[in-house]
């Protein structure tokens, strides 16, 4: 077999290189529409060392990292799986952001930037070596049954599927799909109208999953079309057909109705529109395919209760009809913005199943420390070229003599929070305790009473809760996010760092013997990440958020979503106040997420007592 050549694909050494297969655990930070049976039933299973029942997972990470911990958990269990990855070279990450009545245009932030230049950065070459890696780890997710359906179009469809075939072998091809779509008529000087994306479909062996797939006829002259035969009627007065195959001779009647009801083989070629605006099940998401497609794969290709995968889940559709059909699935992306849009999808979904929401978290961020600083050196050394590595992306000036006060800037003192756990209020007494020590003198000493906290992680609600431990202190605190971009060298290098505010919600509540009502009554957002055009758009601050749901007895684990609103392209209003009954008395802590219109969280949590 001919072998395809890239720039990349072998070493130095003429070893041929292999995906990363770093392997990190997954963090839950999420269970939606969980009941609370169900999860008294998950707790006690847990309890007692035994397996917990299936949750549909939806992962927001980077395939470079989520897809090896997949590997690690389901190889050889995944018995479909269809991808849609960036195909055009000229594709970004943008996406429209809606208020009220108009759309804006949110660029793409420096992960996603980053993983363009990533797949992009060094043209076709690094396009290929990160489709065949990708494809490598996919190969092995898979069942022997199972199916693996790449959504590409012209721009690098034959390297695909030259990449494809060396995987995957030319025996386990099955079908070059054409999905042929409509679209306006355009005066071309060049070439002919582009009008079809083409999916390839591989199976991992000869022995995998397939169901015959018809589609229904529109009509009775629809069905005679495709005869082409004479229509007769028996005794009975049923319409039928002879089938004149064998030959010519007649071998039997067909009869209209039965044909009619088995539907018409569906063929490799697909005529269905795309999606656009104007489309029932827009998401107003670019790139977004029509249910219609993928229920047709996941029909062909698996049966009740398999596990389907779509690792660039975009709008969510994958994991929306695999719900529908009754399937299993696993669906992942890289952009936040993608996950909240999926999340949202499913949950207007009557009867959704629970399912969770993943990341690395710290453990992406351990393995990072680990190559980025080592692991032999002693652990305050380690400590301190960490905190000065950050230290110089927030552009402060390193300090020493102090355990909890890492850098100055500006007169400032900045707290440089741990990769593996989030900053809590006791932290920031701490923090508290040590600047009113560091108050004074000399070169260290701050210019203000004022300190900056970077971090990973935030504890719920610790943006509100320290706040007023630093205002009793009399010392303003500012709380700004490490961002995940850190983690990445080439964002590092070209200076793509930016640190960002928390932003604040602000909640009433109320009870009224068992019912509890909550009311939001403010959310404020940092503009840094907000475009200009979409500022000037906010008249009222509800108009930032899009969802916000409440978990009313979180118990310090991950957060459960037990009622939810949002706002959906039908309906963009939004329930500001909720209220919960209690059946039981006793002291509950209740945890509220919202989600602004960016699909960054915030977080706010009461304490109260039920009598």
């Amino acid at each position: 077999m001919v072998e395809l050549i890239w720039d990349g694909k072998y070493d130095a050494n003429g070893r041929r290189t292999a995906p990363p297969r770093l392997k990190l655990p997954f963090q839950t930070v999420e269970t939606v529409n969980e009941s609370s049976q169900q999860r008294q039933m998950a707790f006690d299973l847990f309890s007692t060392g035994r397996p917990a029942e299936w949750r549909n997972r939806l992962i927001w990470g980077d395939k470079k990292y989520v897809l090896p911990a997949l590997v690690d958990e389901f190889a050889g269990k995944v018995d479909l799986i269809y991808i849609d990855p960036p195909f055009d070279t000229g594709a970004d990450f943008s996406y429209q952001v809606s208020i009220e009545d108009e759309d804006f245009t949110k660029a793409p932030n420096v992960i996603e930037q980053k993983a363009y230049r990533d797949t992009w950065g060094h043209g076709l070459d690094s396009y290929m070596q990160w489709f065949y890696e990708t494809t490598l780890l996919l190969h092995e997710l898979l069942t022997d049954v199972g199916s693996l359906y790449v959504h590409i179009d012209w721009h690098v469809g034959h390297y695909a599927k030259s990449i494809l075939d060396e995987v995957f072998g030319t025996d386990n091809f099955r079908n070059e799909i054409i999905w042929n779509y409509s679209g306006w008529n355009k005066q071309l000087q060049k070439h002919f109208e582009r009008r079809h994306d083409t999916i390839f479909f591989y199976s991992k062996t000869s022995a995998n999953t397939f169901n015959s797939y018809a589609e229904p006829y529109e009509s009775l002259e629809a069905y005679l079309a495709t005869r082409k035969q004479k229509l007769y009627r028996d005794e009975d007065g049923r319409e039928y057909t002879l089938d004149t195959r064998n030959g010519g001779k007649r071998v039997n009647k067909v009869y209209v109705e039965d044909a009619i009801n088995r539907g018409k083989p569906v063929d490799s070629v697909w005529k269905m529109d795309k999606i656009n605006n104007s489309s029932k099940e827009s998401s107003n998401y670019p790139t977004q395919k029509p249910e219609a497609l993928l229920e047709r794969i996941i029909q062909a290709s698996s049966n009740e209760n398999d596990l389907v995968l779509d690792c660039f889940c975009g709008s969510g559709t994958t994991a929306a009809v695999a719900e529908k059909l009754n399937r299993r699935w696993i669906t992942c992306d890289l952009g936040r913005f993608a996950i909240h849009t999926t999340r949202k999808r499913l949950l207007s979904i009557p009867q959704v199943k629970p399912f969770v929401v993943q990341n690395l978290g710290k453990y992406e961020r351990q393995a990072w420390q680990v190559a980025e600083f080592g692991s032999s050196q002693k652990a305050a050394e380690i400590g301190r070229q960490y905190h000065h590595f950050i230290l110089d992306l927030y552009q402060a000036r390193p300090i020493d003599g102090y355990t909890w006060l890492h850098g100055l800037k500006q007169g400032r003192m900045v707290h440089v929070g741990p990769v593996d756990s989030p900053i809590s209020p006791s932290d920031v007494t701490q923090i508290a305790i040590e600047f009113r020590k560091a108050m004074g003198t000399g070169k260290d000493a701050p210019g203000v009473t004022a300190v900056d906290v970077l971090g990973w992680d935030f504890a719920f609600e610790l943006n509100e809760v320290a706040k007023q431990q630093a205002a009793q202190a009399n010392i303003t605190m500012r709380f700004l996010r490490i961002p995940r971009e850190v983690l990445e060298q080439k964002a590092v290098d070209q200076g793509d760092i930016h640190f960002f505010e928390l932003a604040a919600l602000s909640v009433e509540s109320t009870q009224k013997g068992r019912d509890v009502t909550l009311k939001l009554t403010d959310f404020v957002i940092p503009p840094d990440d907000v475009p200009e055009d979409v500022q000037r758009a906010i008249s009222h601050w509800a108009q930032w958020i899009d969802y916000w749901a409440v978990d009313w007895d979180n118990k310090d684990d991950t957060f459960h979503n037990m009622w939810q609103t949002y706002r959906t392209r039908q309906d963009k209003s939004l329930q500001l106040q909720t209220t919960q009954r209690y059946d039981q008395p006793g002291e509950y802590t209740i945890l509220i997420k919202a989600i602004d219109i960016l699909g960054n969280d915030t977080t706010k949590t009461f304490k109260i007592i039920v009598h």
